[in-house]
């Protein structure tokens, strides 16, 4: 039997790509899929972006790609991923030092009593039902978790939301917002109303960072599907600045 070998024109990969060079790969993470391998064992951006370079430049054998940031599995959205040891050592320092800019969309249950405000908690996981909540900053695993928020529209029941997260926190968006009365829409486990086939109303729209090698700022925007529910409800080309 003779072997059929994949090639760049046998494969097409599941995610968007938004920009790529020698060093880095943009992509657009799908919504309910892992950004890299976890207990799980399903399949997972971070393998897919494997799979994608090693096809399309013939590379042999492991091949290398950096993760840098997380997004959690509900949450789709702008993600870059490095191509190079350099380029993730880099990328990694960017992100710990603040040059990373992350900002989100969020749809939430009800509409905040400020236009804008600022989010600071700290936060504790549990791993037993992986769940995150809100507590002192006394008790063990306690992380500080901090975010701005602006509300660009309202809609009857609901908010198109802004968030710009100071720090990365596992679930911080849902788990804050909650904690003021405003859980994000699909968010059944945060107290979130029920959404159309489960999705959750967070998107990592907008990610701002210098290039490892360069220096070049690079900004990427990427709006959510427009057409699904809850994001259609809301005019995101007028609500949302593309600059």
């Amino acid at each position: 039997m003779t072997e059929i070998k994949e090639n760049e024109n046998a494969y097409e990969p599941e995610f968007g790509i938004l920009y790529e060079d020698n060093h880095i790969i943009v992509v657009l993470k799908p919504q309910m899929t892992a950004c890299c391998p976890d207990e799980s064992k399903d399949d997972n951006l971070f393998d897919q972006v494997k799979k994608y370079v090693k096809i399309k430049y013939n590379k042999p054998g492991n091949v290398y790609v950096g993760l840098v940031h997380r997004l959690d599995r509900p949450t789709g959205g702008v993600m870059v991923y490095a191509k190079t040891s350099k380029a993730a050592a880099r990328l990694t320092a960017g992100l710990q030092s603040g040059d990373f800019e992350k900002k989100y969309l969020t749809v939430l249950c009800g509409t905040p009593d400020e236009e804008r405000g600022t989010l600071s908690n700290y936060l504790r996981k549990n791993t037993v039902n992986n769940m995150v909540y809100i507590c002192t900053p006394s008790e063990d695993g306690a992380k500080y978790a901090e975010l701005d928020y602006k509300v660009m529209e309202s809609k009857g029941k609901y908010s198109l939301v802004e968030v710009r997260l100071h720090t990365g926190r596992t679930h911080q968006i849902r788990v804050q917002m909650a904690g003021i009365s405003h859980p994000v829409f699909g968010d059944m486990r945060y107290g979130g109303a029920l959404a159309q086939k489960g999705k959750l109303a967070l998107w990592a729209y907008c990610l701002s960072f210098s290039h490892p090698i360069t220096k070049e700022r690079m900004r990427f925007i990427a709006c959510p599907p427009e057409t699904e529910a809850p994001w259609k409800a809301f005019d995101l080309s007028k609500t949302v600045e593309i600059k």
